[in-house]
């Protein structure tokens, strides 16, 4: 649509994750940097928390395109599960067949197949994604699959990634024996102002054909106020900035452009009102309050 007008290969603001397009904040940076850690270290849980929208997903598929082809990776999406359901699941995204055994049997088979993939000299990691949905039953299930190790390492490492509402869920004292092994916990906070500049043109380099565009700071300052530094928002409103710039035929992304833009998202119900500190004000506006995440922006 405007892409063509904007001289861009692609929309550089889609919602779907793409890895291509990470920003290597410093919180991303240091996501990745413990995330390695702990996949490295083969000694236990890794938690990775963030808010909707924080790119929880992006720095998974960034971790996973740069793991070797010596590491089996299951991963775990729907997590409305009872403790043996889970257990199924697992053995069904590693390729077992789970269907008319008995719990036993599963975890014999399962065992098996970690003991198998290490004689094979390969690493295996079960990623369990919105791990905020499991029940504490079944995170204690995952601390019983976790006792599968050999004499110096688990025979599979486990990245539970999830809501901030994981990290009380884990608190419960049902889970202490689960919280003594995490080795690796990481909170990915939002982006601050100057981040979300850089990540809104970094973006657009990644998409240019030609001179890349730029959004002007006191423009990446409204945006930041606006999405609070969460990058999913950030697109959101990125992406309907370039709509409306195309439909009216204007080159630049200033501040008038991106107020009108905010104020059609308001409208729309795409962004509602807030409770935080408002953007800066356009010259004769009322202060722009700040985005509260809806359903139609999750990730």
């Amino acid at each position: 649509m405007y892409e063509r007008f904007y001289e861009l290969r692609e929309r550089p603001f889609a919602l779907s994750p793409d890895p291509d397009y990470l920003y290597p904040s410093r919180v991303h940076r240091e996501a990745l940097d413990y995330l390695r850690y702990g996949l490295e270290s083969q000694a236990g849980f890794v938690v990775i928390t963030g808010e909707i929208g924080s790119g929880k997903t992006t720095l998974l598929q960034t971790l996973l395109r740069g793991i070797d082809n010596e590491t089996t990776v299951g991963r775990i999406v729907n997590t409305m599960l009872e403790p043996r359901e889970l257990l199924e699941t697992i053995m069904i995204d590693f390729g077992l067949e789970p269907a008319g055994r008995s719990k036993p049997v599963m975890l014999r088979d399962l065992a098996q197949y970690l003991v198998d993939q290490r004689l094979a000299g390969r690493l295996v990691l079960l990623v369990i994604d919105e791990a905020q949905n499991l029940s504490l039953a079944a995170l204690e299930e995952l601390r019983m699959l976790s006792n599968l190790e050999t004499e110096k390492s688990k025979l599979m490492q486990i990245v539970l990634v999830g809501q901030p509402n994981l990290r009380d869920k884990l608190s419960a004292p049902e889970l202490e024996q689960l919280r003594q092994r995490i080795t690796v916990s990481y909170h990915l906070d939002p982006l601050d102002a100057e981040e979300t500049a850089n990540y809104i043109n970094h973006r657009l380099r990644l998409a240019s054909l030609g001179t890349p565009l730029e959004f002007p700071r006191d423009v990446t300052e409204v945006i930041h106020a606006r999405s609070r530094g969460v990058p999913r928002i950030i697109n959101v409103i990125c992406d309907a900035a370039l709509v409306f710039g195309y439909a009216e035929d204007r080159r630049q992304v200033d501040i008038t452009l991106m107020y009108d833009v905010l104020g059609e998202l308001e409208a729309t119900g795409v962004l509602g009102a807030g409770e935080l500190d408002a953007a800066p004000s356009a010259p004769g506006t009322a202060a722009v309050p700040p985005v509260q995440p809806v359903a139609a922006v999750q990730t």
